[in-house]
């Protein structure tokens, strides 16, 4: 079993996942999404969740929250401890009572997690009547509330209106007004700036941080933008071909990283002190295929370190305090100078 990041005595883990397995049932057999992946997250600190299109992010996401596409999905193996509770075998009526109640969850695309013919403040309304109350009245001012709190302006306004009438920005702040309504324990955001542009963007993470700070949330960001990591995040988990290349706290990752795959994310970043004429580094090959997984690692195919012993598959190993990576060679690696 892979160890999960170091527990500070002084936060508690809220969420830890174990041995998670997913697979997906598809014409050309069953395949692999998420292969054995561990890491908890602790009380109001942000884990990262950092990787190509492909390796495994998302559907790390969607397994937690229960909401992989049926009858394709299944998680296969592990556990997902969430207050004593397995959610990978726990009751679909209990699921209902977490999802949006303890847990939330911020969507890439809010268009899609909005629905088109509801008002916003019908759709807010559907989680306090869920979670909260069964007064009608008070659940649309308690919608009210909430939109005031993530910066819609005119709140009172906006609940009557349906979601085309806003701009991107503000169905953003409504979908995150959604996940926060039952004031969770942990809250999972998906690539949730991905579709802004960057002034949004900004706003959009400084929103989130302020109000984990005032509630004291946990929050798993799952990103492939490295920016966002280190400007969000506690600690991170850097994922590669449904697996855990490495993982610790963004002060490890970004100062001293281990594996030759977070090696080159990090390389690959532009940076305002490079010569203009000088290009950046790029990780050769592409990401393999869930159907034609390497035997051994899963990057020796693109590692420029790789050797006969890469031929096997490599176990997270410690690197130091609140530092794990899955490379046989990490301690053969030259120092590193992004």
């Amino acid at each position: 079993m892979s160890a999960p990041l170091h527990d500070h005595a002084s936060a508690a883990p809220v969420l830890e996942v174990r041995d998670l397995i997913t697979t997906f049932d598809t014409d050309g057999g069953r395949l692999t999404a998420v292969d054995g992946v561990s890491f908890q997250v602790r009380r109001g600190r942000t884990l990262g969740i950092v990787g190509e299109s492909g390796c495994g992010k998302s559907v790390t996401a969607f397994s937690i929250m229960r909401l992989l596409p049926q009858p394709m999905g299944r998680i296969q193996g592990g556990r997902i401890l969430f207050d004593g509770l397995d959610l990978a075998t726990a009751p679909a009526e209990k699921m209902l009572q977490i999802r949006g109640g303890r847990i939330g969850m911020i969507f890439q695309e809010p268009m899609t997690a909005l629905n088109p013919v509801h008002t916003i403040g019908r759709q807010l309304s559907e989680v306090f009547l869920l979670h909260r109350t069964q007064d009608k009245r008070a659940a649309l001012e308690m919608s009210v509330e909430i939109l005031r709190k993530v910066g819609i302006p005119s709140p009172e306004v906006r609940v009557g209106e349906y979601p085309h009438q806003l701009s991107g920005g503000m169905r953003q702040r409504v979908v995150i007004a959604m996940a926060l309504a039952c004031k969770p324990d942990l809250v999972i955001a998906d690539e949730p700036t991905t579709a802004l542009d960057v002034t949004i963007q900004a706003q959009i993470l400084e929103l989130m941080q302020e109000l984990q700070d005032e509630m004291g949330m946990a929050i798993i960001l799952i990103t492939h933008d490295l920016g966002v990591i280190a400007e969000m995040c506690d600690d991170v988990v850097v994922m590669y071909a449904g697996q855990v290349a490495e993982m610790g706290t963004v002060e490890r990752i970004f100062n001293a990283p281990a594996h030759p795959y977070t090696r080159g994310l990090l390389e690959s970043i532009p940076r305002l002190e490079h010569e203009r004429k000088t290009r950046l580094k790029i990780i050769e090959g592409m990401v393999p295929s869930l159907a034609d997984m390497p035997a051994g690692c899963r990057f020796q195919n693109r590692c420029p370190y790789r050797t006969e012993i890469c031929n096997r598959a490599p176990a997270l190993e410690t690197v130091g305090t609140d530092h794990q990576a899955a490379c046989h060679r990490w301690r053969e690696l030259p120092s590193f100078n992004a």
